[in-house]
């Protein structure tokens, strides 16, 4: 089947293909680096915080050129436009010494801002709140112990003044994400006291005034070693968000317990808040991060997304992290997936007049009319006029020998 033919297709359903093309090679995709080296980074760190890469694929990035060289090969077989989305670890000294998270500074990250401008994407950051000595019994921001706690509200507000300088030299926004591991493997004496001085370490960490930020949150609702008690729930941190001004709540997927529909939020919060960030991962039965696969849920999150009138507001990010796999090849696939989701999305009827008039009968047959779409054949259009190659694989196997492997 031609394109021409499935876009009549879905003129017959009232759905302008042209128009979905169009806002699929319009809206921003923010790839996260971690994928490259296994949440590594480049200050000795390890992931730690319930996190896990699992794996032992050659060929792990293990330095900024050799991160940038990964990246930039998966970026050349995904289509439409990108950002990266970076960690404070990820920080890059002249010298080539480790710099420690509670002394980076804008300079650490101007080589990463010269690659944005010289590939023409953008940038998004994360403090790096894991994987460090400075972490104490699990707790960084909502600490009791003054020194600990010191460490990581200076090392979030250095974050955001970073963010700003991006920003400013990309004359872009920079959303700026905070998520701490913190919690408790059994269970706790006291729920309350890590709350308040979380939530008094954000309040100090928020308060300067910085036009190129956009600041987000991230819950969690429990990690690997901390299964009683996450001091930064969902409702901790929407309730912070909605008393607090400039303040948004980040959606990772992975970061609910199995049961809830992630989905289902985002038409809630679009009501609220103007600024609607997303972590989009694949989770298996906890907060695994597997690669995104266009299955049922990457689905219905961007069906959520573009129904809700939601995508003007949305900040889509993704996380995952498989070290069992060729990592190249899983930015590829994951940013791949959650593109076709989007375009999915995009191409949907509005069958709400449907459900407003109480024809449910008809509503459900529609629905399951519109699942025989040609899809496929808008979205090799899509990367036709996007100019990437549909077949990659036999090339970033090539790269793999003759790159990755040779790494040791």
């Amino acid at each position: 089947m031609s394109f021409e033919t499935a876009k009549n297709k879905y003129k017959d359903f009232n759905v302008d293909a042209e128009q979905a093309l169009k806002t699929a090679a319009e809206t921003p995709i923010s790839i996260h680096c971690w994928q490259g080296d296994d949440v590594t980074g480049f200050d000795n760190g390890r992931a730690g915080g319930g996190i896990q890469a699992t794996g032992n694929y050659p060929g792990r990035a293990r330095n900024f050129e050799e991160l940038k060289a990964d990246f930039t090969k998966a970026c050349s077989y995904i289509p439409g436009k990108k950002r990266i989305n970076l960690h404070a670890s990820y920080a890059v000294s002249a010298d080539g010494k480790t710099v420690d998270r509670g002394a980076i500074e804008y300079k650490h990250f101007q080589p990463w801002a010269d690659f944005a401008r010289e590939t023409g994407i953008g940038i998004d950051l994360n403090p790096t709140c894991f994987g460090h000595s400075k972490v104490k019994n699990g707790l960084t921001l909502s600490s009791p112990d003054n020194e600990t706690q010191r460490f990581w509200i200076e090392h979030c507000k250095r974050c955001r003044r970073i963010a700003d300088e991006i920003g400013a030299a990309l004359n872009d926004k920079v959303l700026n994400n905070v998520w701490i591991p913190d919690g408790l493997k059994d269970v706790p004496a006291d729920r309350k006291g890590p709350r308040e001085r979380l939530k008094n370490a954000l309040d100090e960490i928020f308060t300067e005034n910085l036009a190129n930020v956009i600041d987000c949150v991230e819950s969690k609702v429990f990690g690997i070693g901390l299964e009683s008690y996450t001091a930064g729930s969902n409702e901790f941190y929407l309730s912070y968000c909605a008393s607090r001004k400039n303040v948004y709540p980040l959606l990772d997927n992975g970061h609910f317990h199995p049961t809830e529909n992630v989905a289902d939020k985002i038409s809630a919060l679009s009501l609220f808040f103007a600024c609607l960030p997303f972590h989009i991962t694949r989770p298996m039965r906890w907060d695994s991060d597997h690669v995104t696969l266009f299955n049922d849920e990457l689905k219905e999150l961007f069906t959520e997304i573009v129904r809700s009138g939601a995508l003007a507001k949305a900040k889509i990010g993704l996380d995952f992290f498989d070290a069992s796999i060729n990592r190249t090849a899983a930015w590829i696939i994951g940013t791949r997936s959650a593109q076709k989701a989007l375009l999915y999305a995009l191409l949907l009827p509005d069958l709400s007049g449907l459900q407003n008039s109480g024809d449910f009968t008809k509503l459900m047959a529609l629905q399951e009319d519109v699942k025989l779409l040609p899809f496929a054949e808008v979205w090799d259009e899509y990367l036709k006029r996007q100019n990437v190659p549909d077949e990659w694989y036999n090339d970033i196997k090539d790269y793999e020998k003759e790159i990755l492997k040779v790494r040791t």
